[in-house]
């Protein structure tokens, strides 16, 4: 009975810091198609990035990262053969919205919002080919 009562305290203690979790920074986006091919690339080593919400999430190693468009804070990549979500008290489909190779945000494809990070992030890369 003990068992029960502290596996039902420490899923209400979950459901209680779910709750609390900040939510997501968005402000609205338009993404704009691409007007030339831009190259692809891979990320060279685990990246662990640390969101505002106080979660962190990791791009792996060798993740592929595709331009599929671009907003006025960047250029956005798509991940390839992935997917990869920010998460506050939600989660949310994310794509890296680099400058060079700084990443600025995330471009939140299923809300057509951008969301900052701060500072922005120096990431290490390898460029792929163009497509």
């Amino acid at each position: 009975m003990v068992g029960a009562r502290s596996g039902a305290a420490g899923a209400l203690v979950s459901l209680l810091l779910a709750g609390c979790a900040s939510p997501v920074q968005v402000a609205p986006a338009s993404l704009v198609p691409l007007s030339a091919p831009a190259a692809d690339f891979v990320v060279d080593a685990d990246v662990p990035i640390r969101l505002s919400t106080g979660y962190t999430r990791t791009l792996p190693a060798q993740s592929h990262w595709r331009a599929v468009g671009s907003l006025p804070q960047g250029l956005v990549y798509q991940p390839v053969n992935t997917v990869f979500a920010v998460e506050g008290r939600q989660v949310h489909e994310a794509y890296l919205v680099l400058q060079g190779k700084a990443l600025q945000g995330f471009y939140l494809p299923g809300e057509g919002n951008f969301s900052p990070l701060a500072p922005p992030l120096t990431l290490p890369t390898t460029q792929g080919g163009k497509r």
